[in-house]
């Protein structure tokens, strides 16, 4: 069996790698390489699944403004709303949560102590001042990620599941990959481009390929699916503890509660730990006067970060050919439409368009950290 070659070789099927490809395959031949069986095993099928534009910083803002159109007219976002609540003592921290956001333009505002009532049943007295923001929305996570594959297949994407990369060669001006299970003498594939869309494991592709790490590191978060009485209202906000220590949102009648933890970890197949759980339980209960019924589902994932929790887009500042686009936090679904467009054309050399024209790409560039 010859080698196969491409222009662009893509190593991680979760939305990342998904929606890079989708992007680049109508200007050029790309492989999409997957280690686990299916794409989207890890971080990209365990998400909250949530569009809300305060998360993941200011300097997220602009990414996941620049997505919002896209995600809404496609059909992949429904209304939700979100809330950020502290108790008296935070007022000051949520005054200036709201006036950093409104000034970069997101719509969000001051809301006191009755009308956190109304918008959450059952919260309990001292917590009195918090941050709306309405446009805060669900993701349809499945059908974004399932568009994404679907339509970089159909431009001609070439997808390799089960291909857990273990070899990474660079064969003059080109990369030449090798994979677990076959023959190493004739599988794998070569590929003028190398992209680095790992996830958790992009500090280590690199390092397979020749590269130094960033310093991108997994962090650990837990999701529970509980059953509470009462249960959950449908129009409850994502809501979120101004100290990052718990959100939770409805589920079909249940209720998703995270402890909003950041344990590292390594990169690996991760499971919820009680511990987690127990934790998220008890803050909850300093939240709201519901009680906790059932817990029905646990999961956790890997969210990666770069130094300094922005993403990583462009070329490598020494190894030629290597393309990173990775350190996507939890941000990374809410992102997609324009982290995929900005990352395609920074790949391909193309102009800016509509989308990604009030980006700057200098901001995401790996040779900010030298």
């Amino acid at each position: 069996m010859m080698t196969e070659s491409f222009d662009i070789a893509i190593i991680g099927a979760g939305m990342a790698g998904a929606s890079l490809a989708a992007e680049c395959a109508p200007h050029a031949r790309v492989l999409l390489v997957e280690g686990e069986d299916t794409p989207g095993y890890h971080t990209t099928g365990r998400s909250a699944a949530f569009w809300e534009e305060t998360y993941g910083g200011p300097g997220v803002v602009p990414l996941t403004v620049a997505s919002g159109a896209f995600l809404r007219d496609g059909g992949f976002l429904s209304p939700r709303g979100a809330l950020t609540i502290g108790r008296a003592e935070d007022r000051p921290r949520i005054e200036r949560f709201v006036e950093t956001f409104a000034s970069i333009g997101v719509e969000v505002r001051l809301v006191e102590r009755a009308m956190l009532g109304a918008l959450v049943p059952g919260l309990r007295s001292d917590w009195t001042v918090g941050a709306q923001a309405p446009g805060c929305a669900d993701i349809d996570v499945a059908a974004l990620h399932a568009h994404y594959l679907a339509q970089s297949r159909q431009a001609g994407t070439v997808v390799r599941v089960r291909a857990r990369v273990e070899r990474i060669e660079r064969e003059g001006a080109q990369w030449r990959l090798w994979w677990q299970g076959g023959p190493q003498d004739r599988g794998g594939a070569r590929a003028a481009l190398l992209v680095n869309a790992a996830g958790a494991w992009a500090d280590s592709v690199a390092v397979t390929a020749g590269a130094m790490p960033l310093g991108i590191v997994p962090l650990r978060r837990t999701v529970a699916q509980l059953r509470v009485d009462p249960a959950p209202p449908d129009h409850l906000p994502l809501t979120f503890g101004i100290d990052q220590d718990f959100y939770f949102k409805p589920q079909a009648g249940r209720l998703w509660l995270s402890p909003h933890d950041e344990t590292p970890d390594v990169a690996r197949d991760v499971a919820p730990e009680e511990l987690a759980v127990a934790l998220a339980i008890d803050r909850l209960a300093r939240v709201t006067d519901w009680t906790v019924a059932a817990v029905e589902r646990r999961w956790a994932g890997l969210r990666s970060f770069a130094p300094d929790r922005l993403p990583v887009y462009g070329f490598d500042a020494e190894r030629a050919g290597l393309f990173w686009f990775a350190g996507q936090g939890g941000f990374g679904i809410q992102t997609a439409p324009a982290a995929a467009r900005l990352g395609a054309q920074l790949l391909l050399g193309l102009p800016a368009d509509a989308m990604t024209e009030s980006l700057d790409p200098r901001r995401y560039a790996p040779c900010r950290f030298g």
